[in-house]
């Protein structure tokens, strides 16, 4: 009898996929406890499905892995190069990373996308905030110190990937951006009060509308620890279920959405006449960085437009037209 009940407890601690290896983790999203094997093979062909049910990719399309030597980008960059091969999608695929010129940060974070460009054989292309925009951002901290400096180089970082997967002529660009992630921007944007935002953060595709629409393979899977993980200790399902409440929120019709353009400037995408990225570098080259922080009063001025007319155009925020 307790034979028979340690037997059964044995095989309780087995994958429950394979049923042949002891279980490595338990997900979240499906309360299986599995091995490290079966995870693996789960996970990819859970990303093959993705990409094929919302029909991501095209044959022959040029595709950029956004690659910043983190652990998501360098496991996108693997496994879209990976299922590339396996399943003959006909995509030419290259890395595309930013330097934003910070010093002891980014430098071995781009040897580890040098290392994947070896490995995966995938070309890689690095733009720098220093060429594409005059500043690096330890030179931005210098002028406008630890507080707000996040704002700049978020902006900029943007863009200059935008202003990469132009150069690199590609149909489309591929983030790590996952589960975890995308139901945090749902959260932050309920908070903001953020329609416009809210409206499209769930979207698999974005940015269609804009230079290079941008793909979220790892939108329904690839858990880490951040703190939306609190929530999912209390409820398994909670990350996915705030995903899903994003996709289906209806905004009023009566709601009036901000108007998508391009900048006056630079021709970049904007719902203003300049783009945040032109406002923060007008600041920085002015020597007024905090003109970019917060309200942009006064940079779309009538006056400062006529007093600036020659600045503007000697100093676009990027040196790629759109």
């Amino acid at each position: 009898m307790d034979g028979a009940h340690g037997g059964e407890k044995t095989k309780s601690r087995l994958c429950s996929i394979c049923n042949q290896r002891r279980p490595a983790l338990k997900r979240p999203k499906t309360l299986q406890q599995i091995c490290r094997e079966c995870f693996y093979v789960v996970f990819e062909e859970e990303i093959h499905s993705v990409i094929v049910n919302n029909k991501l990719f095209k044959p022959g399309e040029r595709i950029a892995i956004g690659a910043s030597g983190g652990k998501d980008s360098t496991v996108l960059a693997y496994v879209m190069s990976e299922l590339n091969r396996r399943h003959n999608y006909g995509l030419d695929l290259f890395l595309l990373s930013v330097d934003e010129g910070i010093t002891g940060y980014r430098d071995d974070s781009l040897e580890t996308v040098k290392r994947n460009e070896i490995q995966y054989g995938l070309p890689l292309k690095v733009v720098s905030y220093k060429d594409l925009y005059g500043w690096t951002m330890d030179e931005i901290v210098k002028m406008i110190g630890l507080k707000n400096n996040c704002t700049f180089c978020g902006v900029f970082r943007r863009q200059a990937l935008d202003r990469g997967a132009a150069l690199l002529k590609v149909d489309k660009l591929v983030t790590g951006h996952n589960a975890d992630d995308i139901a945090e921007t749902v959260l932050l944007n309920i908070l903001r009060g953020d329609i416009a935002r809210l409206s499209r953060c769930t979207s698999i595709i974005t940015g269609e509308d804009g230079p290079i629409p941008r793909c979220k393979p790892f939108k329904y899977t690839y858990e880490k620890e951040i703190f939306i993980k609190d929530l999912e200790r209390i409820r398994p399902r909670a990350i996915l279920d705030i995903i899903k409440s994003g996709e289906d929120f209806r905004i009023a019709t009566s709601t009036k959405m901000p108007e998508q353009g391009t900048c006056q400037r630079c021709g970049y995408i904007s719902s203003q006449k300049w783009c945040k990225a032109c406002v923060l570098l007008e600041g920085l080259n002015r020597g007024l960085p905090k003109l970019g922080i917060g309200r942009t009063r006064g940079v779309n001025r009538k006056d400062d437009q006529h007093n600036d007319a020659k600045n503007i155009q000697s100093k676009p925020c990027g040196s790629l037209d759109f």
